[in-house]
């Protein structure tokens, strides 16, 4: 009786060996291949004419591999004075959005006060809510603060989210409290805590959080075309919606324009995709 139970013992779990294991793997290379396939068909149509990108049926090879999509786009659209528009509001509002989310997490997450969890109901309940609906208030502010046609038009309502403050809340909810105690014992006060201490051990959310903002920033395109009615200022979206004709569409042009703007996102990923898979785990799922 004692040696089966002590071999019960030796055997905590039982364990998925490899063949049990194919179907999972199957799976995950079916979905990998569902995901690449579009990048491949995008990729392929850049180097094609217009002819075979819309012939039926469609062509997966082009006959003759021609830059001349990538020639068109650059000489149709004003690219590097779009890419500034694009940059400038990209750092804007990821910088904004950083420090206030930081702080208004940090105070929700640590800084007791009257109606603290009544007001960040708020905050959850505005992640109920589509966008759409603040484009007019938004709009009022923007006109009546004279910035219409301007850069910081662009990024002023993107520096507050919800989802930013909601996420920094997170991680600093998960934070142990004896760095905070031995901090206020040296006689650090209140900022000098967040700033010294606790906005370091942030980081991996931080860079989740900038590059999601980064990703939104770059890929809008309705608020600055109603921020924008003289056509100044206006980021690479915009440019790249301005090929879309009426009568037609020149599909290896836009393809090739897609291609060139993505490329700045994904080495921004590149740089932070650990930090960034870190915050994600770390910080949101928790508390």
């Amino acid at each position: 009786m004692a040696e089966p139970a002590a071999r019960a013992r030796r055997r905590p779990g039982r364990r998925v060996g490899p063949v049990t294991r194919w179907p999972i793997h199957v799976l995950l290379i079916v979905a990998a291949v569902v995901m690449v396939v579009p990048f491949v068909w995008q990729i392929l149509t850049m180097f094609k004419t217009t002819a075979e990108a819309t012939r039926f049926p469609p062509t997966v090879l082009p006959e003759t591999f021609s830059p001349h999509a990538f020639e068109t786009f650059f000489s149709t659209v004003p690219f590097w004075s779009m890419f500034g528009v694009s940059a400038g509001a990209l750092v804007l509002r990821v910088a904004g959005q950083l420090a206030i989310a930081s702080l208004a997490g940090y105070a929700f997450a640590r800084i007791p006060f009257r109606g603290r969890e009544p007001l960040f109901g708020l905050f959850v309940l505005m992640l109920m809510v589509p966008s759409q609906l603040f484009l007019i208030g938004q709009y009022e502010l923007i006109r009546g603060l004279k910035l219409l046609d301007t850069l910081p038009a662009l990024a002023i309502p993107g520096l507050f989210s919800a989802f930013g403050t909601f996420l920094m809340r997170q991680a600093f909810r998960t934070m142990p409290k004896d760095y905070e105690e031995a901090a206020r014992l040296d006689g650090a006060n209140p900022f000098q805590v967040f700033w010294h201490v606790m906005l370091p051990m942030a980081r991996p959310t931080l860079a989740a959080l900038a590059v999601l903002t980064g990703l939104y920033s770059w890929n809008d395109l309705l608020w600055p075309l109603i921020v924008s009615p003289s056509g100044e200022n206006r980021p690479l979206p915009v440019g790249l919606a301005g090929l879309q004709g009426q009568f037609g569409t020149d599909y290896p042009t836009l393809m090739a324009g897609a291609f060139v703007c993505s490329i700045p996102l994904v080495i921004v990923f590149l740089v932070l995709q650990r930090q960034f898979f870190a915050g994600i785990t770390s910080s949101g799922l928790k508390g």
